[in-house]
């Protein structure tokens, strides 16, 4: 059975790096399984040696692409030999300052619930071991707001898994407006929390159209398929915005919000007009449609709403029920 070339690859960078003096062709060759099996001779043949000579060189090019720094060093005999320094392939010390750590702790936390949370508290022990500053708790609460994303869908995971390795998929949705559910073959895209819930953004089969499903809506489970992707995946799927569209997110009215200076960056990238009020605080007229109450909650003082009074009234109620939790 051919060695796979992942293993090829990795096991000649650790060759290489792992050397304080040039290796030839020659040792290289002897020193890596899948070499020696490209130059041993097949049946009927004097020899490969040919066969290895290309491979070495493919995979040589392949990993100076990866960035690996490969040097070519000619001994005294006239031999050539090859190396990896460690000094010249090792990445800089990783610093980070108190508020970036802060920003991987409240990253780790959102997905507390969720199968990445394993992964999510590696990372960061990793990273403090790289040079998170001791004097940084990253699982610090650092607001009045604790960040969650529930993912209580049975359908979370497979639907993850199933846009990370593009496989069409089929599940029984059913319609807010129907009383029973139907199936839908999607080609999924992307997930997206939007309010509290979760959403698929993906192809419908069926319909030969983009489409958004709310996962609490998916009955049963979801079966995957070993089809490829019928239509194009955009290069950049907006899922945010195209999920809002579908959720009811449409502004047809305008809010007046104060909002601390350095804070609050998504609503300033939505805002209509920003108005410099003095001691730390900017006004700013913002889109009011479905949901911004939920949304200005999120910002928690550093954002007070001035009109209309039926926002300002659904945030402070919100304000209220976080703080009698």
């Amino acid at each position: 059975m051919a060695i796979a070339k992942a293993e090829r690859l990795m096991n000649l960078a650790l060759c290489l790096l792992g050397t304080r003096r040039p290796l030839s062709k020659r040792e290289l060759r002897d020193s890596i399984e899948a070499y020696v099996e490209a130059a041993r001779p097949e049946k009927g043949t004097a020899g490969s040696d040919d066969s290895f000579n290309r491979m070495f060189e493919r995979d040589k090019d392949d990993l100076r692409e990866l960035g690996l720094v490969i040097e070519t060093v000619e001994n005294l005999d006239g031999e050539v030999g090859y190396l990896a320094r460690r000094d010249s392939n090792r990445l800089p010390p990783i610093t980070l300052d108190a508020e970036e750590a802060a920003a991987l702790g409240l990253a780790a936390k959102v997905w507390q619930q969720a199968r990445l949370a394993g992964a999510a508290s590696g990372a960061l022990q990793k990273l403090r071991a790289a040079g998170l500053p001791e004097d940084v708790d990253p699982y610090e609460a650092h607001g009045a707001l604790e960040p969650r994303i529930p993912v209580h869908e049975a359908a979370f995971e497979p639907l993850m898994l199933a846009c990370r390795d593009r496989r069409p998929v089929v599940f029984d949705y059913r319609k807010a407006s129907a009383a029973h559910p139907e199936p839908r073959h999607v080609e999924p895209w992307a997930l997206e929390c939007w309010r509290g819930h979760w959403y698929l953004a993906g192809f419908d089969r069926d319909r030969g159209a983009e489409r958004v499903f709310r996962l609490s809506r998916i009955t049963g489970r979801v079966r995957s398929r070993g089809t490829a992707f019928s239509a194009p995946v955009p290069d950049v799927v907006t899922v945010r915005e195209t999920v809002a569209s579908w959720a009811g997110e449409i502004a047809d009215r305008s809010a007046l919000i104060r909002l601390r200076a350095g804070a609050g960056y998504p609503l300033r990238a939505k805002a209509t007009g920003v108005r410099e009020l003095g001691d730390g605080w900017d006004e700013l007229e913002i889109p009011y449609g479905h949901g911004l109450d939920a949304w200005l909650v999120e910002f928690g003082p550093d954002v007070v709403v001035l009109e209309p009074a039926e926002l300002r009234a659904d945030v402070v109620d919100r304000l209220r029920a976080v703080a009698k939790g």
